[in-house]
């Protein structure tokens, strides 16, 4: 794949967790505060110690041909299974990306 790379945002809530569950997230929270957020191919959950929901963010590379659906749903897919890594599951997920190509850099006239 090559072209395009998107920045995705991905946010989705945890459904109820069990007390295992809670004390595993509770346990790695200073990993996953919004400081540590980067846009990598891999991603990067983020979560806040109310365990309500999360954010994962990630570059999706992709073709000239790949629409918005298909680099969300790869997105998704990522973000799916980290917080599965996490040991716990997701639900109601919202995405949001922004094509890098469209980003404009102004630069500062001096």
């Amino acid at each position: 794949m090559a072209g395009k790379s998107y920045q995705v945002i991905v946010r989705g809530k945890f459904p109820p967790l069990d007390d295992k569950q809670r004390a595993e997230l509770l346990a790695r929270a200073d990993e996953h505060d919004v400081f540590q957020a980067k846009f990598t191919e891999e991603g990067t959950v983020t979560y806040e110690r109310s365990l309500l929901g999360f954010t994962f963010r990630c570059l999706v590379p992709a073709d000239e041909a790949d629409g918005e659906p298909v680099v969300i749903g790869r997105a998704e897919a990522l973000a799916v299974a980290a917080v599965r890594g996490l040991g716990a599951d997701c639900r109601d997920l919202r995405s949001v990306s922004t094509d890098l190509g469209d980003i404009k850099i102004r630069r500062r006239v001096h």
